[in-house]
């Protein structure tokens, strides 16, 4: 390495600690003023028995200090530029705080009437049943453009800041794998893109790439691309790619399996398998499971009762390489930080 890209890190380093500062300072603030709406009403959800243990004392803020280490070291290697891992909004102001302070007591009051359908009234039957519902009781479901607003300040503030760090354990895994490749003209999806959060991160690390997002969600596109700048997002069932065989020389999949059936689970993988190129990689992070870290089970163990994550019971106990395995995927990395697994997988 020479001495220009080693000042080119240094300084890469100085930002990334200024902006884990800053958002590690903003988001347990928005944390703790969102639990505290969430106790302060007087009548209480159905109580929830955990079986497991509490995680010893120090344990949780170790694991989550080890997700922005990861990504302070991913940085510094210069895998990756220095991420803010802004909300949504171009600028997360006082009106958007309150908004989504406001919308808090909705998603409490949501949560303790186990709304957890209410979407399905309104949502196009078109949908598919399983997706027509109000995960994490967020109002509007995947289905309207404020939820797509809010959903990554939401999200950031569900996990104090590590929502970033924690996804970016795909990030860095598929960009080492490319390390010594040139990156131009190299075909990217990312599956589920929701509002763009990793496919921003993709589009600036892989900026000669071509790099397009699929989702189900029009509002949720739409904030994809007024995020990421990238313009080539499909509405699409994931069920069914728009993409021809062999075509793509990454997948991306953050986030996604643990809010799919076990029925559909196997179409999806092997929708990716068909779609990338031999010695072609899925880049893939989703939920730690019990089996990963017994110390966080009790988390686990509540998590899908307490946001409303039907799914997560069976995703649970799913062997992830045996099923990506039965398409031709076979486990070529391995990463984890606080309460977030990642795989990549090579199609053989």
């Amino acid at each position: 390495m020479s001495a220009e890209d080693r000042r080119a890190f240094a300084a890469d380093r100085r930002a990334h600690a200024a902006l884990s500062a800053l958002k590690k300072a903003r988001w347990t603030a928005a944390a703790v003023a969102l639990r505290t709406l969430a106790r302060s009403s007087e009548q209480r959800p159905t109580t929830i028995q955990p079986k497991a243990p509490p995680a010893p004392k120090g344990f949780l803020k170790q694991a989550w200090l080890e997700a922005f280490e990861k990504d302070a070291a991913d940085v510094a290697a210069g895998l990756y530029p220095p991420m803010a891992d802004r909300p949504a909004e171009p600028r997360f102001g006082p009106r958007a705080a309150v908004d989504l302070l406001s919308d808090a007591l909705d998603v409490e009051a949501r949560r303790r009437r186990r709304g957890g359908a209410e979407v399905r009234k309104d949502a196009p039957r078109a949908y598919p049943t399983y997706y027509r519902q109000n995960f994490h009781y967020q109002s509007g479901g995947w289905f309207t453009p404020e939820s797509a607003r809010r959903y990554e300040a939401q999200v950031e503030a569900l996990f104090v800041g590590a929502a970033g760090p924690m996804r970016r354990r795909a990030l860095s895994l598929l960009a080492r794998a490319w390390r010594e490749r040139d990156h131009r003209g190299l075909a990217i999806v990312d599956l589920a893109c929701g509002s763009g959060a990793f496919l921003e991160n993709l589009s600036r690390t892989f900026p000669r790439a071509r790099i397009a997002g699929v989702d189900l969600s029009q509002p949720y596109l739409a904030e994809a691309r007024r995020r990421s700048g990238v313009g080539a997002l499909a509405l699409a069932n994931i069920e069914r790619l728009p993409f021809a065989d062999a075509s793509l020389d990454a997948v991306t999949c953050i986030y996604l399996f643990h809010e799919l059936p076990p029925r559909v689970r196997p179409l999806v993988a092997a929708e990716i398998a068909r779609v990338l190129k031999p010695s072609g990689f899925l880049a893939f992070a989703d939920s730690i499971q019990p089996c990963d870290e017994p110390r966080l089970e009790r988390i686990l163990e509540v998590f899908p009762a307490y946001f409303h994550e039907p799914f997560y019971g069976t995703y649970s106990r799913t062997d992830l390489p045996a099923l990506f395995a039965t398409v031709g995927l076979r486990v070529a990395g391995a990463d984890r930080a606080f309460l977030t697994k990642a795989l990549l997988l090579e199609k053989a």
